[in-house]
Order: structure tokens, then C-alpha cells, then sequence
């Protein structure tokens, strides 16, 4: 049995060819999920869906009126073609119904009007869901317009998608200006230098670029956007301009660059001070310059190895040191090794136990190491102890012990070494005289004091201070006069500051005068070598204008009597009379 259907019928025909219309234009229309309602011109409904009938209670052959009276004179109006198509909103049982009444028109003639009802639920729900993006659209946009960072968004094919305020602000460029062309374009027109938009699409990783832009200084950061198939849909580009971060991170190196100089200005200024506490004369670079080296030791416990000739004050930098330092309040031993005997150097040092020698102490005798416990052992003259003693000082720097001679027991002590020597330690070492190893122990901070030779801007100073220093000692006005000023600035102190203060004073203490003059100085002094005050380098400031006039026409008066032997000679060679060179001469105490 053939049990398949005719399509005919399938559609709304009978076996027959005859068309079922209102059997099949109402399986349509019930089949459309909206409602569907058709008035004739009365207004008496000729089709109703289901959605209708079961939202309304609408039903083919009532009057529209009765069933939606709301609805009702907007489809009049139409019917009579007073509107156009019209859309009212409108109660069913269950859910709020948007209706749209077009007309219905056969052969160009309205024969009533289709009412297409929408549930307005889901559109009220789409219509709030577009409100709320479009407010957050507009927040987004407000949130990127007022950043103070430029930001750039460019898609995949590195196309200007949109700038903010700041970065049309910090490029000088328009948006209208950049906005729809492609990154390639603008950097072909000089518009940028670089992009990292392209760098970002060339590697697909984020990308962070330093540029400069008319004088300003940019970072750039570019990052890329992905969608689910690891595709690059976008590329933000944020721009923050470091040029005011740098200008103030410059004012801050600047200030904390003036602050370091106000600490070195404070830390010189609070040294000079304790230099002139201790009466140290320091005005050359060089004695400063070891002099900062000796206030800066002080405060650690490195051992320090003094150099310099004999007479420049050495004792007087290990007493700086000790005075600066932490040890202050502890003793501090002086010894010259060179004066103590041989036989005796180690007894004295490391002092001796009970019968250790023959004529010792019946109950022994602590050594300059144990005396100096917590403080300081200052050795001058470090070059002269002997290699036995030199054992057991190396001893004592490897593990802070000493032993008493004739003892068995080694005792700790905490004492800090400052050596000093004025001869040269490295050719003693090449001469099998001092041991090697303890030169580098010794030699671990090593302080060079220069002679006054090195320190010329010391020297007019040094001989004002110690003239007026035993003057008031010995409670004598004396002062020198300019000529004796200019011969002592003139002579070149082989013995350095010892012979220095030892001339001033003894010429405080044997000028019968309160003027020391020329004929007041040693005549060794007075005969001494000229030729550096022909031209001396500098002068110091203490001097007045008068002084240096003075010091320069002795100097040059001196310096041409090696070239001239009679007084006539040196009148023609400086162009002035020969009474004048006479007169000259006996003032400076100069002859030929």
C-alpha cells in the first residue's frame, strides 16, 4: 500500500486540485512566532494566528473593538488613511506587545489592515542592554579621552583606528589628520621615525620603544590584542612623555649633587677646624690632600704606614689620627725604634716575665704592647727594628697575640699599628734589611706627608705662625722684617718643619731688636740659595701688594748679580743708576 502523501495536498490542495485557502493560509500564519491579526474595513478581524488568540482572545469574526479597544482607533485612523503605518504598544494576558498596522491592499484598493504584534519584552531587554553598552561605550571613551598617556589604536593591518586628546597633544597632530591611515604612510611622510605598531605586528609580542619627538622625550609601550584564533585584531599603543619625569629627576641629581658639596664644604670646613685646633698649616694641595687622608683613616682600624723625610711632622699625623678615632679615649705609645738599644728592642715591646734575663724585675714587666691594650701603638721609625723584632711584630699583626720573653703562655692585645720611617722601605726589602711580608702588612694604608719643598704655599705661614707662636711663649713682641721674610721664603729648610720652628726660635730668643732683620738670620741662612725666589710660582694670599713687590725686586736682584759682578754692570743691565743698586743692595742685604 502507497501510504506517501500528494504534495498537493501537501500545500493546501485536495486530490481533487482544489485549494483548501483558509485551511492553509491559517497553517501559516499560526506557524510565524509574532502575532498576526487582519481587520476588514469595518473592523471586524478575518484572520487571527494562535499567538493572537492566545494573548488576546482575538478571533475570526469580532470586531476589533471589542477585543483590543486600545488598539482599535489607530487602526481606524489608518483604515480611513489619515496615517501611515503606525506602531502602539500594547497589554496582552502575560507579556507587553509592540503592534505595527500596515495597510492591505488589493488592486491598488485598501480592503483593511494587517496588525503585526511583537512581544516587546526581548526588545525592552535588548534596548536596555544597548543602554547600558552604549553607557559604558561612553564611559570607555571618557576613561581614554581625559588620560594624561597618548594612546593609539591601530588594527591588524597597522591602520589608525583612533587617538585621544593627549596624544594629538604630545604628536602636534590632528585626529582627522591620522585617523584611517596606515602607519606605513605616515612614517614615508616624516609624520613618525618609528612605529611600534609595526613592530608590534612584525613579532606579535609586545613592544617598548624610547623616542624623541620635537625636543621631547617618549615612551612608548605597544600591545597587541588577539581574538580566539590567535589572530591580532588590534594594537594599543600608549605614549607618556618622560621629558618633565627627566628634567625633575635631573633637578634631583642636581640637588642631591649641591648637597654633596655643602657635606664636603661642612666636612672640610669642620676639618680646618680641628687642623687648627692641633695648629696644623696646611695651604698646598699636597698637605691637604694628607691631611684628608688622615682624618679619613682615623675612623677605621686599618694599620697605617706614615712616609716622608725626617722633620715634616709624622708623629704629628699619628697624633690626628688618634685623636679622630674611635680609640680617643685610649692610650697612645710612642716609640722610636731607632732609640732604643738593640738588646733591649724586645723586652720594651713585648715586655719580659720573671727571670727572663739577668737584672730583670722580680715580677716581670709588660711590654709597650700591653700598656698601649685598646689604643694605639705608634712605631717611628720603623725602619730601624731590628729582623728579630720585625719577626714577632709580623707575629702580632697575623693573630693580635704577643709573647713576654721567658714566657710560655701567649697573651691577646687589641692595639691599632701606625708606622712611620723616612727611609725607603722597598730598597731595605731588595737589601735583605726588612722583611717583605711585613712591608705589606705595614703598608696597608700608606700616607706620603710632603717636604717644603712640595708644600711652598705652606712656608710664609708656617714662618709668620711659629715668629708670633714663641714670641708669645717667651713673651717678646717680635716680628720680621721684610727683607729677613724674603730670605727665609728664600732658603730651602733641608731639616723641613723641625729646623723650620727650631730657626723661629731661636731668632725670637736672640734678636736683641723687636724687628728681626737680615742681620738677625744665621749666616747660613742668609748665603742660602736664591734662585727659587727669582720665580716663585705662586704667592700667597697672607702677602700684601707692597710684600710682593718687595719679594720680586730681591729676587730679581739676586737672580742678576750671578750674571753681573759690579754694581755698575747691574745699574746698566736694570736700567737704573748705581746709587740706586747700592741703596737697593744694603736693603736686601745683598752684595757683589
Amino acid at each position: 500500500m502507497n501510504t506517501s502523501l500528494n504534495p498537493a495536498e501537501l500545500i493546501g490542495f485536495s486530490s481533487s486540485g482544489e485549494l483548501r485557502s483558509d485551511d492553509f493560509y491559517q497553517a501559516m500564519v499560526n506557524a510565524v512566532d509574532v502575532g498576526i491579526l487582519a481587520v476588514n474595513t469595518s473592523g471586524m478581524i478575518i484572520l487571527a494566528n494562535r499567538a493572537v488568540r492566545e494573548s488576546f482572545g482575538a478571533f475570526q469574526g469580532v470586531h476589533l473593538n471589542d477585543v483590543l479597544p486600545d488598539l482599535w482607533p489607530k487602526v481606524a485612523q489608518r483604515l480611513l488613511g489619515h496615517t501611515r503605518n503606525t506602531e502602539i504598544s500594547v497589554r496582552g494576558i502575560e507579556s507587553n506587545f509592540l503592534v505595527r498596522v500596515s495597510p492591505m491592499l488589493l488592486d491598488q484598493e485598501q480592503v483593511g489592515a494587517v496588525c503585526v504584534f511583537v512581544e516587546s519584552t526581548e526588545l525592552e531587554e535588548m534596548a536596555k542592554q544597548m543602554e547600558f553598552f552604549q553607557g559604558l561605550t561612553r564611559e570607555l571613551d571618557t576613561i581614554i579621552d581625559s588620560s594624561s598617556d597618548g594612546l593609539w589604536i591601530c588594527d591588524a593591518d597597522a591602520n589608525v583606528v583612533r587617538i585621544n586628546p593627549a596624544s594629538e597633544r604630545i604628536n602636534n597632530v590632528q585626529a582627522k589628520d591620522v585617523v584611517g591611515r596606515n602607519m606605513r604612510d605616515l612614517i614615508n611622510a616624516r609624520v613618525f621615525d618609528r612605529s611600534a605598531t609595526l613592530e608590534v605586528i612584525r613579532t606579535r609580542a609586545r613592544v617598548n620603544l624610547l623616542q624623541q619627538r620635537e625636543g621631547r622625550k617618549l615612551i612608548t609601550t605597544a600591545t597587541p590584542v588577539f581574538d580566539s584564533a590567535d589572530r591580532i585584531t588590534r594594537v594599543v599603543v600608549s605614549e607618556r612623555d618622560i621629558t618633565e619625569i627627566d628634567n625633575l629627576q635631573r633637578e634631583l641629581e642636581d640637588q642631591e649633587a649641591i648637597k654633596d658639596q655643602f657635606r664636603n664644604q661642612m666636612l672640610e670646613m669642620q676639618q680646618e677646624q680641628q687642623l687648627e685646633n692641633q695648629q696644623i698649616i696646611a695651604r698646598s694641595p699636597a698637605m691637604l690632600k694628607a691631611l684628608r687622608q688622615a682624618l679619613k683613616v682615623a675612623k677605621v682600624e686599618s694599620t697605617v704606614l706614615i712616609l716622608g723625610p725626617s722633620g715634616v711632622g709624622k708623629g704629628l699625623f699619628a697624633d690626628l689620627i688618634h685623636k679622630n678615632s674611635e680609640r680617643a679615649n685610649k692610650p697612645l705609645i710612642k716609640i722610636n725604634c731607632g732609640a732604643i738599644p738593640e738588646s733591649l728592642i724586645e723586652s720594651e715591646l713585648f715586655g719580659y716575665d720573671k727571670g727572663a734575663f739577668t737584672g730583670a724585675q722580680s715580677g716581670g714587666k709588660p711590654g709597650y704592647f700591653e700598656l698601649a691594650d685598646g689604643g694605639i701603638l705608634f712605631l717611628d721609625e720603623i725602619a730601624e727594628l731590628p729582623l728579630p723584632s720585625q719577626v714577632k711584630l709580623l707575629r702580632f699583626m697575623e693573630d693580635g697575640t704577643i709573647m713576654r720573653l721567658g714566657s710560655t703562655r701567649p697573651r691577646e692585645v687589641k692595639v691599632r699599628i701606625l708606622a712611620a720611617t723616612h727611609r725607603n722601605l722597598e730598597q731595605m726589602v731588595e737589601e735583605g734589611k726588612f722583611r717583605l711580608d711585613l712591608y705589606y702588612r705595614l703598608k696597608v694604608i700608606p700616607i706620603h706627608v710632603p717636604s717644603l719643598k712640595e708644600r711652598k704655599e705652606c712656608l710664609l705661614p708656617l714662618i709668620l705662625h711659629y715668629i708670633e707662636w714663641y714670641a708669645k711663649k717667651h713673651k717678646t713682641g717680635k716680628r720680621l722684617s721684610r727683607a729677613a721674610c724674603d730670605t727665609l721664603l728664600g732658603y730651602p729648610f733641608p731639616g723641613n718643619v723641625r729646623e723650620l720652628m727650631n730657626l723661629c726660635e731661636r731668632l725670637v730668643v736672640m734678636t736683641e731688636t723687636e724687628v728681626i732683620s737680615l742681620q738677625d738670620l744665621p749666616a747660613d741662612v742668609a748665603k742660602g740659595d736664591t734662585s727659587e725666589a727669582a720665580a716663585p710660582a705662586q704667592w700667597p694670599e697672607s702677602m700684601t701688594l707692597p710684600q710682593v713687590i718687595e719679594s720680586t725686586e730681591r729676587a730679581l736682584l739676586a737672580h742678576a748679580l750671578k750674571s753681573h759682578g759690579c754694581q755698575a754692570d747691574l745699574a746698566e743691565a736694570l736700567g737704573v743708576s748705581q746709587p740706586t743698586i747700592a741703596r737697593k743692595l744694603k736693603r736686601y742685604g745683598l752684595a757683589c
